[in-house]
């Protein structure tokens, strides 16, 4: 195998997960229950309906089961739907500036520790396995500056977190992160344009894609020799870029590293959303005569530059649309995803505010990205007056993160659309022990919305 792929698979077959400092076990911890909080709170949603029954047709009582029910299917079929689920309401946690959701990966390798009857500190084990290949993905090179979707990065790290759990050697460990890499490549018109449902779904496809990596490299499948560094490889598809050696004497661990979000929304809005709170308390929306944010140049690109962005139709545009966002929440005085809902993103009242809503780029906050994810937001009002707020680390960034209670009331209020409160506190129970677990018997018992 070429030197990259042979790079990650000599880290992943030595990575042990018993040497997991207790801090990364505990941020682990509090990325699952963040994911499964996002995954519950979305189980209603029409793209996580028709993800779990295409998993449900199928019965494998040696397989996984599917997020939310009692069901076992195929591992990868319960992947797909468990990634599909955690994923919708993009609430889940980031690596600003172009580098995905490495929580996409959580509830795919869960369902391959269920399968597998692993443990719940093997299963801890290769989450922050799978963390490491993606942050060091993300590092190497930058998917969406090539046109091409950062949902490579799942498919290679959950095939990494997979492997592991399924006990690969050296040499089949190399298969699963070449037969992940080689068939993955995606565009990132999933993100750019009316963005469709595909956008909350294309990362739990990348997931299915990894395991199934792996399940075929555990039956003697074989990939490409040079599927990074060899001719018509990603190098030269992608540019010039280097896997960097993993284990930096020092570095934290990646499981320690990436953003959670406050908002269930787009994580540029974050810090937007947090100025509006507090500049709806300043001056009465009635009063509001123009708007002006100032952002980083990606925040602009990804969320603030298109004509969609200022009247979206789907939820998916919605979500990614900032002067949609700031309008509903300088209007409602408050942040709820319930802004997504169709009623509202057909509601004059935003667009018409949405309409006096101008981005700029801001070239010094540019500098400042990826580092800090600052903001400033002026309103005008209709007497002259310029209000403003400016912020340069949102809640849940890790220089200000989200606490443990945080992120318990946040799977709360997302888990209690689908279980009873007596279910969400064995729910909580379940996942905040899941380094205790024997299997995953008693956690995805926990989390069955029929249960």
């Amino acid at each position: 195998m070429d030197e990259s792929i042979s790079r990650i698979a000599e880290y992943a077959h030595a990575w042990q997960h018993e040497r997991l400092p207790q801090n990364a076990v505990e941020q682990c911890k509090l990325r699952v229950v963040d994911t499964f909080g996002c995954g519950l709170g979305a189980y209603a949603d029409e793209p996580c309906r028709a993800a779990r029954k295409l998993a449900l047709r199928v019965s494998d009582p040696a397989g996984a089961v599917v997020l939310g029910t009692a069901h076992r299917t195929l591992p990868e079929l319960a992947a797909f739907a468990g990634g599909v689920m955690t994923r919708y309401l993009d609430g889940n946690d980031t690596y600003p500036g172009g580098g995905g959701h490495p929580s996409d990966v959580i509830a795919p390798v869960l369902a391959v520790a269920d399968a597998t009857r692993a443990n719940g500190k093997a299963a801890i084990g290769a989450i922050a396995l799978a963390y490491e290949v993606y942050r060091h993905f993300v590092r190497a090179v930058c998917m969406r500056d090539r046109g091409m979707d950062h949902v490579l990065y799942t498919a290679a790290a959950t095939a990494v977190g997979a492997a592991k759990l399924l006990g690969l050697d050296l040499s089949r460990m190399a298969e699963a992160v070449s037969l992940a890499v080689t068939p993955n490549i995606a565009l990132h018109a999933t993100r750019r344009g009316d963005l469709s449902m595909w956008k909350g779904c294309a990362a739990a496809n990348g997931s299915r894609n990894g395991v199934f990596a792996a399940l075929l490299a555990a039956e003697g499948v074989t990939g490409p020799a040079n599927a990074i560094d060899g001719s018509h490889g990603l190098r030269e598809l992608a540019g010039r870029f280097d896997i960097t050696p993993f284990g930096g004497d020092g570095e934290p661990y990646a499981i320690t590293d990436s953003n959670l979000k406050c908002f269930l929304s787009e994580y540029h809005s974050q810090s937007p959303i947090t100025l509006a709170l507090k500049l709806s308390r300043q001056v009465p929306c009635a009063e509001i005569e123009a708007v002006n944010i100032h952002t980083y140049w990606f925040a602009w690109s990804e969320i603030g530059s298109e004509p969609e962005k200022w009247h979206p139709t789907t939820r998916e545009s919605a979500d990614h649309s900032l002067p949609f966002i700031i309008a509903a929440t300088l209007i409602d005085g408050a942040f709820s995803d319930r802004i997504f809902s169709v009623e509202r993103i057909a509601d004059r009242a935003v667009h018409r505010l949405a309409d006096r809503i101008a981005v700029h780029e801001d070239k010094e906050f540019s500098r400042m990205f990826p580092h800090s994810i600052p903001c400033r937001m002026e309103i005008v009002t209709k007497d002259g007056r310029r209000v403003s707020e400016t912020i340069e680390f949102p809640r849940g960034h890790i220089k200000n993160p989200l606490t443990r209670q945080d992120v318990a009331t946040k799977f709360e209020s997302l888990a209690g659309r689908m279980l009873k409160p007596a279910q969400v506190v064995t729910a909580l129970d379940a996942l905040w022990r899941l380094d205790e677990a024997v299997n995953m018997d008693r956690l995805f018992k926990a989390v069955a919305v029929d249960g």
